[in-house]
């Protein structure tokens, strides 16, 4: 850590990981690329193009590809004065293998790795001093899941942000090889009752609630606003008010992983801008549109001055 940690507008806290993309079954040999992904860093870089303040607390190891990860993100804007270096554990790992079209395997090097080390006492630095907490607390799924400290971080964080009056946004982001839906609900459950925006695939609403209804489950137990993305076919935003639909993009299509991330980003972005409902869906199925149209989990997301170029017509040259 270097310096004084000033105030923020998003707080994220996760595992980023050295990242390898290969173009065939990685059985087959060959060349690959290498780059780092994470969901919480992928939402930070987003927000950090749109010109907004980002802080990442993670933990890295003392090893090339932790610093590659702490380059990558230093170089997108991302303020990384709370996140920190563990001499004694590894990096974590993640393979992408291209498989059937826009298909990709993905396979975790993540046991026992210094990601997996983000504990509680990491936390309390980021809300210590009011000139200094973040107006919005994102967190994920992902990191809950990694192992009883990383949950612990994510447990402190957003009694710390309710207690300091930052809005809290989880993105549920359940990953299947990461934990059951069984324990993801379990974990996830009680943290409802401070959340201020909870962000969900159709497919993953389920690990919030066993509801028939579970939207209106969610609105009913306090949960001020459920935004649930349907991939192609848009997102919808859901408040005591009403429910707010917008199309997505219609772009064509090259790697959809990080589009979820990108869309937290656009819409955590439009949030921050006081964009109303409309408005900040359609700023995060853009942001999530540039992410299915270019490879790799972050390196397509757009700058503010680029979020017009959708409207252009295929094919333009913007001159």
């Amino acid at each position: 850590m270097t310096g004084e940690p000033l105030g923020v507008d998003v707080l994220t806290l996760g595992e980023t990981m050295a990242a390898f993309r290969a173009p065939a079954a990685l059985r087959l040999g060959g060349t690959v690329s290498l780059s780092v992904a994470g969901a919480e860093s992928n939402v930070a870089i987003g927000l950090a193009r749109l010109g907004h303040r980002v802080r990442w607390i993670g933990v890295t190891g003392a090893d090339e590809p932790g610093e590659l990860i702490r380059r990558t993100l230093r170089a997108e804007g991302v303020d990384l004065s709370l996140a920190r270096v563990d001499p004694d554990a590894p990096t974590g790992l993640i393979l992408f293998e291209a498989r059937v079209g826009d298909i990709s395997r993905v396979t975790y090097y993540r046991s026992g790795s210094a990601g997996s080390r983000l504990s509680a006492e990491d936390v309390p630095t980021a809300f210590a001093a009011a000139e200094r907490r973040p107006r919005i607390l994102h967190v994920t799924g992902i990191t809950a899941g990694l192992g009883d400290q990383p949950y612990a971080a994510v447990v402190a964080a957003v009694d710390a942000a309710r207690a300091a009056g930052t809005l809290v946004c989880l993105d549920v982001n359940h990953r299947q090889r990461v934990w059951s839906v069984e324990r993801a609900a379990a974990a996830l459950r009680p943290l409802l009752p401070s959340i201020d925006l909870v962000v969900a695939s159709d497919d993953e609403l389920a690990v919030l609630t066993d509801h028939s209804d579970p939207v209106a489950a969610l609105l009913a137990a306090g949960i001020p606003e459920v935004v649930v993305k349907h991939g192609g076919q848009g997102a919808t935003s859901h408040t005591t008010r009403g429910s707010v639909h917008t199309a997505a993009r219609s772009v064509p299509v090259l790697d959809t992983i990080g589009a979820g991330d990108a869309f937290v980003a656009g819409l955590l972005s439009g949030l921050l801008d006081r964009l109303d409902v409309a408005d900040r869906l359609d700023r995060a199925v853009t942001t999530g549109a540039f992410a299915v149209a270019t490879r790799g989990d972050w390196e397509g997301l757009p700058t503010r001055a680029e979020l017009s170029l959708l409207d252009h017509a295929p094919g333009s040259a913007v001159r």
